[in-house]
């Protein structure tokens, strides 16, 4: 597990300091190639956030100890590792609660961190507009509301002053503890940062309405981080969207407009990346910058064909999905990285997915079928109409161009004969220009 990293800078001649941490996970169900890549893609994550792994435990048990996550006897081994290796950090592959950190620190005498908190630290280091770092530090505070310590005097509960509410002799103390100032003060954050993340989202919510008023199909690129969301934005629209081979390297969405070869103008979203059980406080914190792909009107999820368990992505990503409220929408799976991916691994995913596109974004393999898939997926317009608009409005042909779907086009001396699709505002717009249709129903 060791990733000895090195950077000798022309200016110092020394080695980088990297926080030194030893990886611990808990085996609990599933094979041993499932523990090995949940533990592997804990090192990925430790190291995005500036760590250097010196080794990995994994301990097999039905459920995760209630005392120390990993039982008595791992502790030991745990410990006499710490010692060996000279680590200063633990960092453990779940959620641990206040009693599970205190005991692990107090037998191990380091530093001990959850997948939880190496996730947000993470996210802290990469929130780079106001609403990603209010989000993050709305996440942070929520999980650290609930682990909130306090030793000796700091735990005291008692009233200061007169005693009120029937406390009497004795219960007289030193006032407002530390832990219970350190709450409150949270609270009132926390109170201001979501009161921020509202003022932000009116003006989100306010462009997804222009988007809707002007019946523009939405499609949001989703799926597990570092899969090449950002990279596929860029390739389909330009964007010029940062692209970084590290986890969670987008936690902005980014939105741009791209043209159907008919004309049709859609918008493609890229989202922030998911993860194996992903902390729920997060999700909450987030759940702004989510709502754009539970708005969308079809997600293209991509995968990283190359990594391990391609499948166990696909299914995080479903179960996020499902969290958000997004599990009904039109769904087009896209296989990236299929330059790097083994053979078998892809025949595999074409068997239990026959519908997916396989594509490189990186090598431009199999970009104009999946452009093509998209448009096809896009919703029509659901007026059927016949028109023949005068030259001088031109403005409306355009606007077809651009919303609606045509079917045929014919020039004439009066105007442009036309036969489309268009949504209900622009075919009240065209409704005086309107002729009769040789199909008998004009809504199919």
């Amino acid at each position: 597990m060791s990733t000895e990293l090195a950077d000798v800078t022309e200016v110092e001649y020394r080695q980088l300091l990297l926080e030194r941490v030893v990886l611990v996970s808990v085996w609990t169900n599933g094979s041993q190639a499932t523990a090995d890549n949940s533990i592997a893609e804990l090192k990925a994550l430790a190291e995005t956030a500036g760590s250097q792994v010196l080794e990995g435990l994994i301990q097999r048990r039905n459920r995760p100890d209630p005392a120390t996550y990993i039982g008595r006897g791992k502790v030991v081994e745990l410990r006499d590792v710490v010692v060996a290796t000279a680590a200063d950090t633990v960092i453990c592959d779940g959620e641990l609660t206040l009693a599970q950190l205190r005991n692990l620190e107090d037998q191990v005498g380091v530093k001990v961190i959850d997948r939880t908190a190496l996730i947000l630290d993470i996210f802290a280091a990469h929130a780079q507009s106001v609403e990603g770092k209010t989000q993050v530090e709305l996440a942070q505070l929520q999980y650290l509301k609930q682990r909130l310590r306090g030793w000796g005097g700091n735990l005291s509960r008692q009233v200061g002053g007169r005693a009120s509410g029937g406390v009497g002799i004795g219960g007289r103390g030193p006032g407002e503890t530390k832990l219970e100032t350190d709450r409150r003060r949270i609270n009132s954050r926390i109170t201001k940062l979501r009161k921020t993340l509202r003022e932000i989202d009116i003006t989100r919510e306010t462009k997804r309405a222009e988007r809707r008023r002007h019946e523009v199909p939405s499609v949001a690129i989703v799926g597990y981080t570092n899969a090449g969301k950002s990279s596929l934005l860029n390739r389909l629209t330009g964007a010029g969207v940062l692209v970084d081979d590290a986890l969670f390297a987008t936690l902005d969405p980014t939105t741009r407009r791209a043209a159907a070869a008919d004309g049709r103008v859609y918008t493609l979203t890229d989202t922030v990346g998911f993860v194996r059980h992903l902390p729920h406080d997060l999700v909450e914190a987030f759940a702004s910058t989510l709502e754009e792909a539970t708005q969308a009107d079809l997600l293209v999820h991509v995968v990283d064909g190359s990594d391990p368990d391609p499948t166990g992505q696909i299914d995080a990503v479903h179960a996020v999905l499902a969290d958000i409220g997004a599990a009904d929408i039109p769904e087009l799976i896209v296989i990236n990285k299929v330059d790097r991916a083994p053979v078998d691994a892809l025949t595999m995913l074409q068997a239990s997915h026959p519908e997916a596109m396989f594509v490189s974004v990186r090598t431009g393999k199999g970009m104009e079928e999946l452009r093509a898939s998209i448009e096809s997926l896009l919703p029509r317009p659901e007026i059927k109409i016949r028109a023949l608009i005068p030259y001088e409005r031109g403005d409306l042909v355009n606007r077809i161009h651009q919303t609606g779907e045509f079917l045929s086009t014919e020039h004439t001396a009066a105007g442009t004969l036309i036969v489309a699709r268009v949504n209900p505002p622009l075919a009240a717009e065209l409704a005086p220009y309107e002729l009769a249709i040789s199909d008998p129903a004009r809504r199919d």
